[in-house]
């Protein structure tokens, strides 16, 4: 498996350019099942989310044709035209779906189009630990009929769906997802209510209604679908990727660096911008993007992860990592997920005094952080070790770095670019 070394101490001045959002993109694809037409989405990222998204959606007999790049930053920005024609294929495997969770939103638009729908139990995960059941629930008040079988979910609806008053027990971005998607379908009007707000959820029902579908509400937390007959075709460029943007933000302040992170928008990180301006980080919107820099020193503040609009938990690790250098202590509370302070360990290894309590960590800024080799266990613990090794003194080393390339494009080129001094060491395919 690769490695990342990181040699510390550099002060990182330059230009960044941020990627369309994998977050968005996974759910524009899957859309594509909803029609026979093609939909032609530009500004996506080169990830490894994405290609498996790809390979699934090739497997249930999509055609994909990746139409170059868009005319911006050489690996950056490809356009893929995506059609699904009435083929009835409707098994999504486990070889692909254990890779990535968000494969099971094709559930909602293979029985939206098809009746019927066979995917896997995302990465093997029993229902009830992880909010999949909140999806089946919501799909049954539509018309679903739907069984476990040897780690599959087996949904029909031989009728049809139908329309109906679903109210999420809890919000979730992946089930409004789905069954927004399922929705544009399905006979009669749907509301959603509790729905989650994400920028991403609005990128989706955007395009939903770029294709023809009618959609009341958007951006709210109560949506409103008219099932429509048929989808068509359309052309939709996927958003700035939030949590990019918002990690490369870090890094610009955790060197007392400045960075100006092209082609987004500050009120994608509005919540995160507010906390790192509290911390001393100067943010400001520029022509076609923001300027990040740090020129004093850093203060500690609480943080708390809660859904959409408030501080978004796929920053907690990097933010955590911050605070770790800030003047004074931290508190961060994690709401959203459980066991999402795996990186601690790790950013105990290179000096961080961190302390966790449940679902809180209790920070405690140091003067100086010290390169190690450290372990990578997720996505965003990856990017929060990145960030530490950049602030460290000495050489740290990133293993199990394929998390990483889950979400970041070309990440060691663009902090080389800034002054980092950062390369990867190739190793044999991960699993």
């Amino acid at each position: 498996m690769d490695r990342i070394h990181i040699r510390g101490g550099q002060r990182l001045r330059g230009s960044i350019r941020i990627g369309g959002a994998k977050n968005a993109a996974l759910p524009l694809m899957a859309a594509s099942l909803l029609s026979e037409e093609t939909l032609t989405l530009s500004n996506l990222p080169h990830l490894v989310d994405i290609t498996t998204m790809t390979h699934l959606l090739a497997e249930l007999g999509v055609e994909v044709g990746m139409n170059g790049h868009n005319p911006n930053d050489g690996h950056m920005g490809r356009v893929f035209e995506l059609t699904a024609h009435d083929v009835g294929k409707t098994v999504a495997p486990y070889e692909v779906v254990r890779r990535m969770r968000a494969s099971v939103l094709v559930l909602g638009p293979l029985l939206a189009r098809y009746g019927k729908g066979k995917v896997s139990l995302p990465g093997g995960c029993a229902i009830g630990t992880r909010p999949v059941d909140i999806h089946l629930s919501a799909l049954e008040q539509m018309g679903a009929e739907i069984e476990l079988q040897e780690g599959y979910i087996m949904a029909q609806a031989p009728d049809g769906l139908k329309g109906a008053h679903i109210t999420f027990p809890m919000v979730s971005v992946g089930a409004t997802e789905n069954l927004l998607m399922a929705a544009t379908l399905a006979e009669g009007e749907t509301i959603l209510s509790n729905s989650a707000r994400e920028p991403e959820i609005t990128d989706l029902a955007n395009c939903l209604v770029a294709m023809g579908a009618k959609i009341e509400g958007i951006g709210s937390d109560t949506l409103r679908i008219q099932g429509v007959e048929k989808l068509h075709a359309a052309e939709y460029s996927v958003l700035p990727d939030r949590i990019e943007t918002g990690s490369y933000a870090v890094a610009a302040a955790i060197t007392g660096g400045d960075i100006t992170l092209t082609g987004t928008r500050l009120d994608l990180i509005e919540s995160v911008a507010e906390v790192m301006a509290k911390c001393g980080v100067n943010i400001e919107e520029v022509e076609d993007g923001i300027r990040v820099w740090c020129d004093g020193p850093l203060k500690g503040v609480d943080i708390m992860t809660e859904p959409y609009p408030a501080f978004p938990t796929d920053m907690q690790a990097q933010m955590m990592v911050l605070m770790t250098v800030a003047n004074g202590a931290s508190m961060i509370t994690e709401s959203i997920f459980e066991n999402r302070f795996m990186h601690v360990p790790e950013l105990s290894r290179m000096g961080a005094d961190v302390n966790v309590h449940g679902r809180s960590a209790i920070v405690r800024g140091v003067d100086q952080l010290s390169g190690a080799p450290v372990m990578a266990t997720d996505l965003r613990a990856s990017m929060s070790l990145v960030l530490a090794g950049l602030a460290a003194e000495g050489e740290t080393i990133v293993n199990r770095v394929y998390h990483l390339d889950r979400g970041y494009e070309a990440l060691e080129q663009k902090l080389s670019a800034c002054g980092a001094i950062i390369e990867r060491e190739k190793g044999a395919p991960a699993e």
